[in-house]
């Protein structure tokens, strides 16, 4: 008797072992996963000290894909249940039909005959339809080129309006507007300029510097060849002056010619703040820069014709792209006295506030800005 007790409790005590041995703690859920390389949207970074946004959770995307498995479940369960009922009505379907072979199966052969021939051609239509599905599904994945049309202002409504013009070198073509306003001796001056961003080059990713001397290179925002289509290209400032990338770390004031051209093309030169002058005291602007804004997403009224679009910058510090929709940059053709080795003149446009770019303002020669070009008289 003793021997029987002894060997039930050994067993007993064998099986709480195994128990234990299956048993998660809490905090030990091996399941359980913490992101600890969230990636950051560039385009969340706002300039000007604004915070950096962005964030990641292997767990919210683990409780996503929980409901997206019950939702996935649910769905099979009512597909399955569903297709029961299905089943269940053909049966009794079949057995009232059973019952009317049985009165006139000559009549039941007929009709089995008109049915077959039915879904013949249900069959046959349906094929139709799902070749007509494919081909929609085929062309709706062909990009659309943005249409910069969108992006003018009233004046494109006059004769004395945007023109077009198209550049030989890539077979893209631009809107084009003169403007007469007063200049940086407030003499009335004319400027005819670009009304969209340039964009010609070969692609290279926001990591790289554009550093190939015998290729016009681009950064497009993203790394998104459609926001090169829709914005322009961003171009350091060597890049856009055509000058060896060594350029942007040391002086190459000897080499800046008058109506210097860079990457624009014949015919045309780069952008100076003498342009920018005269067009925010266009003739009729009496909104400062939210007279040269587009109304396309950029909160402007573009009574100047400028149409100046917010096509962010690309950020030589780890290479990011930044404030797309929110801020336009450009460089001018001149090194900035503060550092002429490192430093260039530019300008800059928010779309949440009216600071007018000033003659002193710049930045470093290798942030990625916009380019326009201004056609020589």
């Amino acid at each position: 008797m003793r021997l029987v007790f002894a060997l039930a409790l050994t067993l007993a005590l064998a099986a709480c072992d195994d128990d234990e041995s299956s048993f998660v703690r809490p905090g030990e859920d091996s399941s359980s996963s913490v992101c600890e390389d969230c990636d950051e949207s560039s385009s969340s970074v706002i300039l000007s000290g604004d915070s950096h946004e962005g964030s990641c959770s292997s767990s919210e995307k683990s409780s996503s894909s929980r409901e997206n498995d019950k939702s996935s479940s649910s769905e099979k369960i009512k597909s399955s249940s569903s297709n029961k009922v299905v089943s269940s009505s053909s049966e009794k379907q079949e057995s009232s039909s059973s019952s009317s072979v049985k009165q006139s199966s000559s009549s039941i052969a007929s009709s089995s005959s008109s049915v077959k021939s039915s879904s013949s051609s249900v069959k046959s239509s349906s094929s139709v339809v799902s070749s007509s599905s494919k081909d929609v599904a085929s062309s709706s994945s062909i990009y659309v080129p943005f249409d910069h049309s969108k992006t003018l202002g009233y004046q494109k409504f006059d004769e004395d309006g945007y023109k077009t013009f198209r550049d030989p070198r890539n077979g893209r073509s631009y809107y084009y507007i003169t403007i007469t306003g007063t200049d940086t001796v407030h003499k009335i001056a004319s400027v005819t300029v670009m009304a969209e961003n340039l964009n010609i080059g070969i692609d290279v990713p926001g990591s790289q510097d554009q550093n190939d001397d015998t290729k016009i290179e681009r950064y497009c925002y993203n790394n998104d060849t459609t926001k090169c289509d829709e914005f322009g290209g961003l171009y350091q400032w060597a890049e856009m002056m055509q000058l060896p990338s060594r350029c942007n770390t040391e002086s190459c004031a000897d080499l800046i010619q008058p109506n210097h051209q860079g990457i624009c093309p014949d015919g045309w030169r780069l952008f100076n703040f003498n342009d920018y002058v005269i067009i925010i005291n266009a003739d009729g602007n009496d909104d400062g820069v939210k007279g040269m804004r587009s109304t396309y997403g950029f909160s402007g009224t573009n009574y100047s014709g400028f149409s100046l679009v917010g096509a962010g910058l690309r950020d030589p510090e780890g290479g990011v792209f930044k404030s797309l929709k929110k801020v336009a940059f450009w460089f001018y053709p001149q090194e900035h006295s503060f550092d002429v080795t490192v430093y260039a003149t530019g300008g800059y446009v928010s779309g949440s506030n009216e600071r007018a770019p000033q003659p002193d303002d710049g930045d470093l020669k290798t942030y990625g800005f916009s380019v326009r070009c201004v056609k020589v008289e």
